[in-house]
């Protein structure tokens, strides 16, 4: 079923755009399955769920970390993963840079975004997106090379459209004017029950995981979502 799943999904979107593969909670086997039919970029939420990914497949895809990044992670984080799509702070990214100095790597970063203003939801609010971005770039072993942002949880994927235009607005705005040091080439939107939408938005990478595995194990449930 998932390479079934993957290879749909992969015919499906549109050039330009690519898929990661939300990968919580799923064994080492379902996403070398997905691997093998094609996906090349697996998210993670957990450091120690990569590490177990990881170990039992290797490098045969990019690995990104789309859960939210503790402070006490950051270094095991530094040496696991490709790219960060959940920066939301300075002192995060800080730390980040000194962990990825030590590793002498350079980290591509997002700056997420919390594009519906909710309440104890991560992500740096809009408006303090570009100031977020500015003092990141001043760091020598982070590079923001985009926006993510995860919208509103909505059995109504359409209820997330304004939010996702919202983002790809300021993505195109940081594009336009970015500082030194700022990439600013992907923008991450979209899961299993919004990526049409979010494409339609502009985004140029979906973060998807029952579209291609199928629904989560119960053991799964709770905490934030990434698919």
């Amino acid at each position: 079923m998932i390479k079934e799943n993957v290879k749909s999904l992969l015919a499906e979107i549109p050039p330009g755009v690519s898929v990661v593969a939300a990968a919580k909670a799923r064994s080492p086997a379902e996403v070398r399955e997905a691997i093998e039919a094609g996906i090349t970029i697996v998210g993670e939420n957990y450091v120690q769920e990569a590490q177990t990914a990881i170990d039992a497949i290797g490098r045969r895809a990019t690995w990104h970390l789309i859960g939210p990044l503790q402070r006490n992670k950051v270094r095991r984080a530094a040496l696991l993963f490709d790219l960060v799509e959940t920066i939301d702070s300075a002192p995060l990214a800080a730390a980040l840079d000194r962990a990825c100095e030590a590793l002498g790597k350079v980290m591509p970063v997002f700056v997420e975004t919390n594009s519906a203003r909710e309440a104890g939801k991560a992500g740096v609010l809009p408006e303090d997106v570009e100031g977020l971005v500015r003092e990141v770039s001043r760091l020598e072993h982070v590079c923001v090379t985009g926006l993510m942002t995860m919208g509103p949880l909505t059995a109504d994927p359409e209820e997330a459209r304004p939010y996702f235009r919202e983002t790809r607005r300021l993505f195109e705005r940081l594009r336009s004017s970015a500082p030194g040091g700022v990439e600013m080439s992907a923008l991450s939107m979209g899961m299993s029950e919004s990526y049409r939408v979010a494409i339609e938005e502009g985004a140029t990478m979906i973060r998807v995981g029952t579209r291609l595995f199928g629904p989560r194990p119960l053991r799964s449930e709770g905490g934030r979502g990434q698919e």
